[in-house]
């Protein structure tokens, strides 16, 4: 298990901890679920999360955060406007009206997608990208693919929580990405 995380203090870390609902079997058996709603739905704990992440960036220079369907979206958005930046999403498919990137991807129980509009970001865009939970990593690795499609740069993937025995942070690194989790399970 990785060290004390910097972005963090231990007291913050405990807090965040304590709104989080681990639900098993759900989706399906053998899934352990990380129930982060609770960090939204508590006004310190949802500080605490946009205040690392916004940390993590550091004097990094940003010009859109994309936020991932749909818990990447409240942690995305708010940070957006912590930093100054536009706000993107990255959404499941059929959500958005119009021309579209899309990435198939599989998850650790099944298969699914990712889109983007082509016209969302571009050449020279400098993107922080936002969800709540790194497993496998394709989720953020389909995310990835899309932000670089429009040509625009990924500076670095965010997360709220990563799961390191499923081997994410491997897969983002291959992509020459730097990956920042606040906590780990």
């Amino acid at each position: 298990m990785p060290g004390p995380n910097p972005l963090l203090t231990a007291s913050g870390e405990a807090i965040l901890r304590s709104r989080i609902r681990v639900i098993e079997d759900w989706p399906q058996a053998g899934v352990a679920f990380q129930d982060l709603t609770g960090l939204m739905a508590d006004p310190v704990s949802f500080a605490l999360v946009i205040d690392a992440m916004s940390e993590a960036l550091g004097a990094e220079q940003i010009d859109d955060v994309a936020g991932i369907d749909a818990r990447g979206f409240p942690y995305g958005a708010v940070l957006a406007r912590a930093r100054g930046a536009g706000f993107v999403t990255l959404r499941k498919p059929g959500k958005l009206p119009g021309a579209v990137h899309s990435v198939d991807y599989a998850l650790e129980y099944g298969a699914t997608a990712l889109e983007i509009h082509t016209h969302a970001l571009g050449p020279g865009r400098r993107v922080a990208l936002v969800d709540d939970v790194l497993a496998t990593g394709g989720t953020a690795a389909a995310g990835v693919d899309l932000i670089r499609r429009t040509g625009a740069e990924v500076i670095a993937v965010l997360l709220v929580m990563e799961i390191p025995a499923l081997g994410g942070r491997a897969v983002l690194e291959a992509l020459g990405v730097n990956v920042h989790a606040l906590l780990v399970s």
